[in-house]
């Protein structure tokens, strides 16, 4: 689940060559079981073997039967690692599971159905979807609530397959994604006065990037198809999805009230001063002497730029009001996370295969 002490680790403020904190190894067992783990790990597993399938069809054949294993482990023993005293000291209160393991179930099986082809996961799906709180309203998707990615992925099947037992998950996810759309009846997530979809909670940019990943899969899904949405009235086709995604990455990559890119490195103005230890500390090359735990504050705490800018790191950007201050003890707007960037390469990916998002090629 994890190696290191939360607490210890986020205590210090020094380089990884530094790093002398106890590397405790926090992992699921049978009588520890952690399904959200084990399930995104399937789903991690299959996905990744459709990538290799061409290029690797060994090592892809491998990745789909750890994929197998992992997710059989998680619906074997079932339970979240938070609720284990000696795994949640491990996770909490940074990566406590909030949101149950319910909807890792339900996304591992979507994967490995998308991956193998194999009905038994439909089935799963059919006959556990409703106990795993597949109909739970949700407009979020990120590392702890895969809700609205799972309506998405499954709503392929009805919309691309034609499976009519999957319908419902279309319906999900036309729920969702009428959230996004201004001008229809839906209840609404919050946009800035500059345009940047927000939620309450600090690292922004999080929600930015995966729901655009989102809105341009089941835009490619809806364009495959003659299916659209209504949206209170508004009929939603899939080219105001592209440039509705569009317009966010547009805004984290400069075009925004703060006229500022979050992405370290790109553009002329972006943020100097971002909540990560080794680019705020200076390198083993300019101060090869030891810094240790505490000895690492005084950098932390300086209002200088950074020596080592982390190029391509997304931050975790402005709040409600569009505001930026680059400050790097505000961590809910400067640090930079995996869960931020990861999203944002496939949504990157998906505008340099298509420059013009009205003439979309698959």
């Amino acid at each position: 689940m994890q190696v290191g002490d939360p607490w210890t680790d986020h205590g210090c403020w020094e380089r990884p060559e530094d790093m002398d904190t106890e590397r405790t190894v926090y992992n699921i067992s049978e009588a520890r079981p952690g399904s959200e783990v084990a399930g995104e790990t399937a789903a991690a597993l299959a996905a990744a073997s459709m990538v290799f399938r061409d290029g690797d069809p060994a090592y892809a054949k491998r990745l789909l039967a750890g994929a197998r294993k992992a997710f059989e482990f998680a619906d074997t023993y079932k339970g979240a690692y938070s609720d284990d005293p000696e795994l949640r000291a491990g996770g909490c209160p940074f990566y406590c599971n909030f949101n149950g393991y319910q909807d890792e179930l339900l996304w591992a099986a979507a994967w490995l159905r998308r991956a193998s082809g194999d009905d038994d996961f439909l089935e799963y799906i059919e006959n556990n979807g409703k106990t795993l709180g597949a109909e739970d309203s949700t407009n979020e998707f990120g590392w702890d609530n895969k809700h609205a990615g799972l309506n998405v992925l499954v709503s392929k099947e009805f919309i691309e397959g034609e499976v009519l037992s999957m319908e419902s998950y279309k319906e999900y996810a036309d729920s969702f994604i009428c959230t996004l759309i201004p001008g229809s009846s839906s209840p609404h997530i919050g946009y800035t006065p500059g345009g940047m979809i927000h939620k309450p909670g600090g690292s922004n940019m999080q929600h930015v990037t995966s729901i655009s990943f989102l809105l341009l899969t089941y835009a490619k899904y809806l364009s495959k198809s003659s299916h659209s949405l209504n949206c209170g009235g508004v009929s939603v086709g899939p080219a105001t999805l592209q440039l509705q995604a569009k317009k966010q990455v547009d805004y984290l990559l400069g075009d925004n009230p703060m006229r500022m890119s979050y992405m370290v490195g790109y553009g002329d103005r972006y943020p100097q001063r971002i909540h990560h230890r080794g680019s705020s500390l200076p390198s083993t090359k300019n101060h090869p002497q030891r810094i240790a735990c505490n000895e690492g504050t005084p950098y932390y705490s300086s209002s200088s730029s950074n020596p080592n800018p982390l190029i391509g790191a997304v931050v975790g950007g402005p709040g409600e009001d569009d505001a930026y201050d680059d400050d790097r003890v505000d961590f809910r707007k400067s640090e930079p996370t995996t869960y931020i960037n990861a999203p944002l390469v496939g949504v990157l990916a998906y505008f340099a295969g298509n420059p013009d998002p009205a003439h979309v090629r698959h």
